[in-house]
């Protein structure tokens, strides 16, 4: 039998803090907008997320009114709500 761990962005709520801690450590380019890729990078990649853990994360970001993405799925801005978090 094969000994596992908890996967630490399992839960959407630490997914989405972790997303918003990523685009908080960019500077945001032209009109407060970050690039999508910005934040699936270093989740993907550097935390070593799922894809469904990353999906999972960005909604709830999304849901919770901390984010909010743009029609063409190219970037994304943080809201007041989302700001105040690192006030």
């Amino acid at each position: 039998m094969k000994l596992t761990t908890d996967r630490p962005f399992a839960d959407p709520e630490k997914a989405a803090r972790r997303l918003l801690e990523h685009s908080h450590a960019f500077e945001p380019f032209q009109d407060g907008r970050i690039y999508i890729e910005k934040l699936n990078g270093p989740f993907l990649f550097g935390d070593k997320g799922t894809p469904a853990e990353y999906s999972a994360g960005l909604d709830r970001a999304i849901s919770r009114g901390w984010l909010v993405m743009h029609e063409s799925g190219t970037y994304v801005k943080f809201t007041a709500a989302g700001a105040d978090l690192f006030a």
